[in-house]
């Protein structure tokens, strides 16, 4: 396993894939340094002078904004936590293709910027409007079969309602500039959906008056559902609830006898977590970690649990497990529906006593 400079495991070096060692996890806030990056393309390179943000479509108003009348408008901050589709990909068997990532495609930081739903005003939205695209700098041919036939710029779609409620154009995180991995000058926030959503580098919202289908909405990052017994595509949204183990690492050696706080952190799309639950005998009895977060919306709650390790040496299987205020519970199994992406079932993370 290789690191870069800032300490995160490289998954590829170009475009850059680099991931958070969730062992690590220590903070309510992601360092900036520390927090996980997912391009799809090369991260491009733009002036903050030179940029601009463009509002047209099915608006009555189409403009074009700098950085500067942005950065102008009344602002807002909010904590948001990003988790990519594919995080803990490689716990699935057989091996999926795409990036193996482990536990640390994910994170929580502060976002400041300016509501989306401000800028739709501005351009007047016509009767019809229905879906709000989002559209980055970054440009390049998927990786994934079926290609397109030309380069194509990354773009994600969020339906109406989502764009005129939470949605952000941030310019800061962590109470600084973004950096260029994290999509400088501008990037989307979009609360409670995976990484995808939140469109690096944003250069460019587009409002449709029909259903969005961009090769990031339909082939890649989508799964199949079900209507009237007839499979049907559709684009990932919400995170699903889940929680993670962060301490004890797989495979760690515990003394036996002794007490272990096991650390963590759980999060979900919709509603807030209220409860996590720890096993460390494989899933035959379950028991409540503690919270040290409080609720806030659309953040992950850290927890932790002590572990009064067994006074006998082998191996155990820990495993947490969240629930919401909406009655989402973690799955045991994955969902084959997904293929490759929500891997939120329980995850099993294997220590050895001795």
């Amino acid at each position: 396993m290789s690191t870069s400079a800032g300490g995160l495991i490289i998954r590829q070096e170009e475009p850059r894939n680099l991931e958070f060692p969730f062992d690590r996890l220590d903070s309510y806030l992601t360092p900036v340094e520390s927090f996980y990056i997912r391009s799809h393309f090369h991260a491009p390179t733009i002036q903050p002078d030179s940029y601009r943000l463009t509002m047209d479509g099915a608006v009555k108003n189409p403009f074009a904004i700098t950085l500067k009348e942005l950065k102008s408008l009344p602002g807002k901050t909010i904590v948001a936590t990003l988790e990519c589709a594919g995080n803990s990909r490689v716990f699935l068997v057989p091996q999926r293709p795409g990036a193996q990532w482990e536990l640390g495609a994910v994170g929580n930081a502060e976002w400041t910027g300016v509501p989306l739903a401000t800028l739709l005003d501005r351009a007047g939205l016509n009767r019809n409007a229905r879906e709000v695209v989002l559209e980055g700098a970054d440009r390049g041919l998927p990786a994934e079969l079926p290609r397109p036939p030309e380069a194509i710029s990354y773009s994600r779609s969020v339906p109406l309602d989502k764009a005129l409620d939470d949605v952000l154009v941030a310019y800061a995180m962590n109470g600084s500039d973004l950096p260029q991995d994290h999509g400088f000058p501008v990037r989307a926030i979009v609360p409670g959906h995976y990484g995808m959503a939140s469109v690096k580098w944003l250069t460019h919202v587009r409002v449709l008056e029909e259903q969005f289908q961009g090769y990031w909405q339909t082939i890649d990052y989508g799964f199949w559902d079900e209507v009237g017994g007839i499979p049907v595509r559709r684009p990932l949204s919400e995170m699903r609830i889940k929680s993670e183990i962060a301490r004890p690492s797989t495979f760690e050696v515990l003394p036996k006898g002794r007490t272990y706080t096991i650390y963590g952190a759980a999060w979900c799309g919709t509603g807030d977590v209220v409860s996590v639950e720890l096993t460390t005998d494989g899933g035959r009895s379950w028991a409540n970690a503690k919270f040290l977060d409080p609720i806030r919306p659309h953040g992950w709650r850290r927890w932790n649990y002590d572990w009064e390790i067994p006074d006998r040496p082998g191996r155990f299987t820990l495993k947490s497990r969240a629930k919401n205020t909406v009655g989402e519970s973690q799955p045991d199994e994955f969902n084959e529906r997904y293929f490759s992406y929500v891997v939120n079932h329980t995850l099993p993370i294997e220590v050895v006593v001795q």
